[in-house]
């Protein structure tokens, strides 16, 4: 019998799936942000985004890339040198795409079902 993903883990994968679109736009936007180019309102949508994606991870138990993405808009919102916001961003986005690679691997795996699942009250035999 072929094992069976268990609901959490199909909202986890539907939710995977749209995140390749986000990550394409999250590193145009560094790219505008690295030539100067990117305006206080694309900023803004950015951050808007990463909060998003955050929330949308930590609703789905998926806290390493709901944490991954939380540090970058936080590191969006932080006054300080433009070169490091965006080599920061760069390096967080590798590591969240690396997080998003772990989500998925583990969210298309089904979950075994062992002697810890069982009914804990069904009585034993002698």
């Amino acid at each position: 019998m072929a094992a069976k993903l268990t609901a959490r883990q199909q909202a986890q994968l539907a939710w995977l799936e749209t995140l390749p679109r986000k990550f394409e736009r999250l590193t145009r936007s560094i790219e505008q942000l690295s030539g100067q180019r990117a305006d206080e309102t694309q900023v803004r949508t950015t951050q808007r985004l990463l909060e998003e994606l955050k929330a949308q991870a930590s609703q789905l138990n998926l806290t390493p890339l709901g944490e991954a993405f939380g540090i970058m808009a936080t590191m969006l919102r932080r006054p300080g040198g433009h070169q490091l916001k965006v080599r920061g961003l760069g390096e967080l986005l590798a590591g969240a795409k690396i997080n998003y690679e772990g989500a998925l691997r583990s969210a298309s795996t089904p979950e075994a079902e062992g002697p810890e699942d069982a009914d804990p009250a069904a009585p034993t035999a002698p």
